[in-house]
């Protein structure tokens, strides 16, 4: 939605945006210009974004999905009798229907992501390429005013090693929702935990996930890597080791800032018998000039790698970024990694390579660019260079290309 549409339907429910919680959609930051606007329509019910909890203000509305919100604000007493006038065929289709848009009862939607990836590899005795498929399937539900549901369904084709599995996964369900003062999300979900991309965990889990307050957030999550993740714990395929987590974040001037502390069970090569292993971590991310972001992390781990290490450092340098919604746009991007293998459970930026330095740790480098080739498709390569930190450790060099595909 456009700023003036925005503001406009805000302001015709006539209420302040303090008389209700945190705005519950991740895409959009205490100091983006609409928040507060934004968090008064999703608390009166008006919008109520996407299943993956984004609101999606870089999406295309249909004229239907817009009817929608015309009909609820119309329930909730607001004054918008020019957008009644052009979308009155759209509302007089939705009929009785309108009675229960006010209730929420058929609230539900479904969005989409398609994702094509080549990537190549070379290097650790390992000469490798494959390209796959990915489609996705997201449906959010209104259970009621506070809590909703989402889920999530997944199909992927390889099509340079065609195994005949083309089988599709329910691979996600979850729900947020509001309990006093904390905003609650609980079930089986991805859940990136500290940095870009989640540079401690960036998988799937199964977790509780609790969080206070605007300018200055606490979050607690208590939970357990899912079953069929990569992650770096012992149990082979069945992956059921605890978790634990608590941070601070908020924004301080220009600077937003993140510290964490994570304590997981039976992690591998540790260094002990039990496997138990604790991490600290501070997170900065602050804009250098117009358009131009440092991003700077440093962990360190209870117990040591095989090499001796227990330290992370890891700092990404941004240009601009692609928007879905404005084709021509673009950004680009550079990584340098030093990473100790204790300080990683799950690297959620594996993509490149596949997960031969978590247990040892590596160093290295990536590059990379993004270009919005049309309306909500986005094209991204990356190259990256990394070491293995082990005595006498290889190196290797990946590339990975994508198109993603959202709808």
């Amino acid at each position: 939605m456009k700023k003036s549409l925005i503001f406009a339907m805000a302001m015709a429910l006539g209420v302040t945006a303090s008389a209700y919680a945190a705005n519950p959609f991740s895409d959009v930051p205490a100091g983006h210009w609409a928040y507060d606007s934004i968090e008064k329509l999703a608390a009166a019910g008006v919008i109520d974004g996407y299943g993956d909890g984004t609101f999606g203000g870089d999406k295309l509305m249909t004229r239907y999905e817009m009817a929608q919100i015309v009909a609820r604000a119309m329930a909730n007493g607001a004054n918008v009798d020019k957008l009644a006038a052009e979308f009155a065929d759209e509302l007089d289709a939705l009929g009785v229907r309108v009675a229960n848009l006010e209730k929420k009862a058929d609230a539900v939607k479904i969005t989409g992501q398609i994702r094509t990836h080549y990537r190549s590899y070379h290097g650790f005795d390992n000469n490798t390429e494959e390209s796959k498929m990915r489609s996705r399937l997201w449906f959010n539900g209104q259970i009621n005013d506070d809590w909703t549901y989402s889920g999530m369904i997944q199909n992927e084709q390889n099509f340079l090693n065609d195994t005949g599995d083309e089988s599709i996964d329910f691979q996600r369900a979850w729900v947020d929702g509001k309990l006093g003062g904390l905003s609650i999300q609980a079930g089986r979900n991805h859940i990136a935990m500290l940095g870009t991309g989640g540079q401690v965990l960036g998988d799937r889990a199964d977790y509780v996930k609790a969080s206070y307050g605007k300018d200055i957030k606490l979050t607690g999550i208590v939970g357990k890597m899912s079953s069929g993740t990569g992650a770096n714990v012992a149990g082979g395929d069945n992956y059921g080791e605890d978790f634990w987590a608590a941070s601070v974040s908020g924004k301080i001037g220009v600077v937003n800032a993140e510290a964490m502390y994570v304590d997981v069970d039976r992690q591998l090569n540790v260094g002990v018998a039990d496997g138990d292993n604790s991490i600290v971590s501070i997170d900065v991310k602050f804009p250098i000039v117009k358009d131009l972001t440092l991003e700077g992390l440093w962990m360190k781990a209870k117990e040591d790698d095989a090499d001796g290490n227990d330290q992370d450092i890891f700092a990404m340098l941004k240009y601009k970024g692609a928007k879905a919604n404005k084709p021509g746009s673009w950004g680009a991007y550079a990584k340098y990694y030093n990473v100790a293998g204790t300080t990683v459970i799950q690297n959620g930026e594996d993509n490149t390579f596949p997960n031969k330095f978590l247990t040892s740790g590596f160093e290295g480098y990536a590059i990379g660019a993004e270009y919005a080739v049309a309306k909500n498709m986005v094209a991204l390569i990356d190259y990256e260079y990394l070491e293995d930190k082990m005595d006498g450790g290889e190196d290797g060099a990946a590339l990975w290309s994508q198109l993603v595909i959202t709808f």
